[in-house]
């Protein structure tokens, strides 16, 4: 299989700026963390339900999207 995206898109971790990124919004989400812990806490259970969605969508990126008839047979698509 190919790793590359039908659109030649290499990926979102392939680039080093956005490495850069994500290592800049962990040292962030760390120092909030650290000077509202008490909030944070408080919430955890709801942003971990709120993860679930944005996780879906990020996670079925790479299926081609809905409808192109992927792994029908000949047979099946009629």
């Amino acid at each position: 299989m190919n790793e590359h995206n039908q659109n030649g898109d290499a990926g979102f971790f392939r680039s080093k700026v956005n490495w850069v990124l994500c290592g800049f919004l962990a040292i962030a989400a760390f120092f909030l963390i650290l000077e509202h812990k008490a909030h944070v806490l408080e919430y955890l259970p709801v942003l971990i339900l709120l993860a679930c969605p944005l996780l879906h969508f990020f996670m079925h990126r790479g299926h081609g999207g809905h409808g192109h008839g992927a792994g029908k047979s000949k047979e099946e698509g009629k």
